[in-house]
């Protein structure tokens, strides 16, 4: 469990520096795609926290067999993060 919410974590520090970065675009060029990125990063952001919100609280309720799963699904989000992040800059 301890590795998915530190992947969770390190998704939430990813999509704050998208955000950041998307917050400048729309500050000089006024563009709605950047608004509607930062929208979509903030929305992903919320979904991380209750993520790693929900990873410490309610571990007793989550077998060994979901952890792969669960961190799985965490790591795929962190290769698409930086891909987006890369891409971005």
């Amino acid at each position: 469990m301890l590795l998915t919410v530190i992947l969770a974590s390190v998704n939430s520090v990813l999509l704050v520096a998208l955000m950041v970065l998307y917050g400048k675009i729309v500050l000089k060029t006024h563009a709605s795609y950047a608004i509607g990125l930062m929208i979509f990063a903030l929305l992903l952001l919320g979904h991380n926290l209750l993520s790693i919100f929900a990873y410490v609280d309610m571990e007793p309720f989550f077998g060994s067999v979901a952890l792969p799963y669960l961190s799985g699904i965490s790591a795929l989000e962190l290769g698409g993060l930086l891909v987006l992040l890369k891409v971005t800059l």
